[in-house]
């Protein structure tokens, strides 16, 4: 299985999500490149800080960053109409950064030794948490945690693959479409986890007590 070429996928579908938020913001030319390689790479940075990976390893990723540098600045000066159109097709690029990132995070830690919990946690890491960095720096909630069924599909493949129900190649193939079909199953049919939220609550409890 072409692990690269997925994960060139990926790399472009962050950046180029980093890049669009950036705008939507009506960020500069600056904050684009910036907001584009945190949530393409900075979920790499911070699971590599968390499994004792070396960090410079993020420098000798040359050809991703060129990609994604070029991604950014196309979609710089692409036309509104045609950014639309990518942004309908967003979701699905997405699905598989999330299911290539997340299942190379859990590699990554499964070869070093580390716990399942450790895997996990480096799976979701390297699925999520660029996009969580980004939303920060937007001044928005992270949408990861809010919107549709995602960080969940990262645990799942940290899970599989600590568990070592992927052994091989083949395995990790199906995995990958495993994630990839569950994220834009949770897209199509809006799944959500459950939430509760206090607004009001106070106010509420005030009322039964004055009654």
């Amino acid at each position: 299985m072409n692990w690269e070429l997925f994960s060139i996928i990926g790399t472009i579908a962050f950046a180029v999500s980093g890049a669009i938020v950036a705008m939507e913001e009506e960020y500069d030319i600056l904050g684009v490149y910036v907001l584009g390689l945190v949530t393409a790479f900075g979920g790499g940075v911070i699971r590599n800080l968390l499994i004792g990976k070396p960090i410079v390893l993020l420098w000798e990723q040359g050809l991703y960053f060129q990609i994604a540098l070029f991604a950014m600045t196309l979609v710089f000066f692409m036309p509104v109409r045609y950014i639309r159109l990518w942004k309908t097709w967003e979701a699905f690029f997405d699905a598989i950064g999330l299911a290539a990132f997340s299942i190379q995070g859990a590699l990554y830690a499964t070869n070093m030794g580390h716990p399942l919990s450790a895997i996990i946690v480096a799976a979701v890491l390297t699925g999520i948490g660029g996009g969580m960095v980004r939303d920060v720096l937007a001044g928005r909630k992270p949408l990861v945690l809010k919107d549709e069924i995602y960080a969940v599909w990262g645990m799942l493949a940290g899970a599989l693959v600590g568990l070592g129900w992927t052994q091989g190649a083949w395995h990790l193939a199906v995995l990958f479409v495993l994630i990839v079909v569950l994220r834009m199953l949770s897209v199509f049919y809006k799944w959500k986890l459950p939430k509760r939220s206090l607004r009001g609550a106070p106010l509420e409890a005030t009322r039964r007590s004055d009654s």
